[in-house]
């Protein structure tokens, strides 16, 4: 019971995290506000509903399981750690390598980089604390799994300029490649349910990635995904559309739109 207890304590925590609330909880249910105040006070969740208050988060029960343990606490390095990196393109290549648990001598045999100079730059991630550097160059990572870059930060520029477009630099038609670009008229309600399903695909990209860390790296091979989603309209029509006609997305479209039931087919 005690489990039960810390599980949903931090599905509560969660929802506030991402601006939720229990009536937000009520409209993916199904039912009532009160219903759901009382499932949450009786600690009474079928895994069917679990499964889908995480959906509505863009998450998995099992990410709700995680933010239990307390071994895993750096969720983001500061700029000026970011900073370091880029400055460094090796020192980032190690904290690439380390993020995907690669091993010490599995950098070593792959990349261009000495035994000594290795040690060096994973002296310098143990000190940014991205990992613990243990006897026998082993070493321990310490990022969350909610990890991530900060926003527009120095990570994410060097993405934007050195990144982007060599990797949208292909044709795409190659064994393990694919590229899909549709387009449509979306309502801000499809918008959002859209996002939500590309979230959910971000995290069994991820859940993938850590299934396979128990394969050797001979069998494992760098992926990316890349996923963009955002009201757009090509500059060369937008230069022709009246000063009336144009219109503002709105700001909160999912709380505007939840409302609205969808029709079943």
């Amino acid at each position: 019971m005690a489990q039960t207890s810390a599980i949903v304590g931090e599905l509560k925590r969660q929802l506030r995290s991402h601006g939720l609330t229990y009536q937000d909880v009520a409209d993916t249910l199904d039912l009532s506000e009160a219903s759901v105040k009382r499932l949450f006070s009786e600690k009474q969740f079928s895994l069917k509903r679990l499964d889908q208050i995480c959906a509505l988060m863009g998450m998995e029960i099992s990410d709700v399981v995680r933010k239990l343990s307390p071994e895993l606490e750096v969720e983001q390095l500061s700029l000026e750690q970011e900073q370091e990196l880029v400055s460094d393109v090796r020192l980032l290549l190690v904290a690439v390598c380390a993020m995907n648990r690669w091993q010490f001598q599995e950098i070593h045999q792959v990349y261009d980089v000495s035994e000594t100079d290795l040690i060096g730059y994973l002296a310098k991630l143990d000190r940014m604390g991205v990992l613990e550097l243990l006897p026998g160059n082993r070493f321990k990572l310490l990022l969350s799994h909610d990890f991530a870059w900060q926003p527009g930060g120095p990570i994410q520029r060097f993405f934007e300029a050195e990144v982007q477009q060599d990797f949208l630099k292909c044709r795409f038609n190659q064994p393990g490649e694919l590229r899909l670009f549709v387009s449509g008229m979306l309502s801000a309600q499809s918008n959002e349910l859209v996002q939500q399903k590309l979230k959910r695909l971000a995290l069994e990209f991820r859940h993938c990635h850590e299934e396979d860390l128990a394969l050797p790296l001979e069998h494992r091979f760098g992926v990316s995904l890349l996923m963009a989603m955002r009201p757009w309209e090509i500059e060369s029509f937008d230069s022709f559309r009246r000063s009336e006609a144009r219109k503002d997305y709105p700001a909160f479209a999912r709380s505007r739109y939840k409302a609205a039931p969808r029709a079943e087919k």
